[in-house]
């Protein structure tokens, strides 16, 4: 996912795909794991996809400041 779509999006909406992706994640590296998974590249762009939204949550929740 862009970062261009990712900055549209609200704090909830974020945080309710982050819960989407997390679990996606899961299943990637479970695939992987078990060897059912034929292109092992998506888990480390579900992993760089994570932390685009945790980046855009810490912007946009101000981290304190």
């Amino acid at each position: 996912m862009k970062i261009k779509d990712l900055r549209e999006k609200s704090v909830e909406e974020l945080k309710a795909l982050l819960d989407e992706q997390q679990l996606n994640q899961f299943r990637l590296r479970m695939a992987k794991a078990t060897g059912q998974l034929g292109k092992s590249h998506e888990v480390q762009i579900a992993r760089k996809t994570i932390a685009r939204i945790k980046t855009l949550l810490t912007e946009k929740q101000g981290n304190g400041q």
